[in-house]
């Protein structure tokens, strides 16, 4: 009896290794939060007449640049040295927004590879807000989800699970971004 409980007990510890193994791999996720206010940001583009947009670059987490642009009373989010060439410079919400005032960051082992951002808007439909992910890659960034907040008392943590189990993954060029309901579930 003792060699078929010695075999499970090696087989165990070897499958217990093998998912430490892994979750050391993957590095300790966790978020960073830093303001996104556009008082405080210095202005690149301003606006020629009020109806006009500006383009705002912002400090974010470690420094990373933070461009804001509004235009057609909505707002563009990119990121880094090169933030107007990427994807999500041309991204947002199809309604009427505008963002919140705190960026959140999701890091691995202290480097960033998402946020998420609340953008506030409003339709004839009414109002409400939606999380946006938004991938942080080595060369591009883009949207990789939107959760709809309003009704979803679950939508922080369903848009940092999003993000943790997607956005490396994602493929800006290829990939499109999904939509979850108020109740959680994707729509698209």
């Amino acid at each position: 009896m003792t060699q078929p409980r010695a075999g499970f007990l090696g087989a165990f510890l070897w499958a217990a290794s093998m998912l430490l193994a892994q979750a050391a791999a993957a590095g300790t996720i966790e978020s960073a939060y830093t303001p996104l206010d556009l008082d405080k940001c210095e202005t690149v583009a301003a606006p020629e007449a009020p109806e006009d947009g500006a383009v705002f670059r912002c400090k974010g987490l470690h420094g990373m640049d933070v461009r804001v642009a509004e235009g057609d009373l909505r707002m563009f989010v990119s990121y880094g040295p090169n933030a107007e060439q990427q994807s999500a410079a041309s991204q947002t919400i199809p309604v009427f927004n505008t963002i919140g005032k705190t960026l959140e960051w999701r890091l691995d082992d202290g480097a960033p590879f998402a946020t998420i951002l609340r953008y506030r808007w409003d339709s004839d439909n009414g109002e409400g807000s939606t999380l946006v992910v938004t991938k942080i890659g080595a060369t591009d960034a883009c949207h990789v989800a939107y959760v709809q907040a309003a009704g979803n008392a679950k939508a922080n943590a369903l848009a940092r699970e999003i993000a943790d189990g997607q956005a490396r993954g994602f493929s800006c060029g290829r990939d499109k971004p999904r939509t979850y309901g108020a109740d959680g579930k994707q729509t698209d």
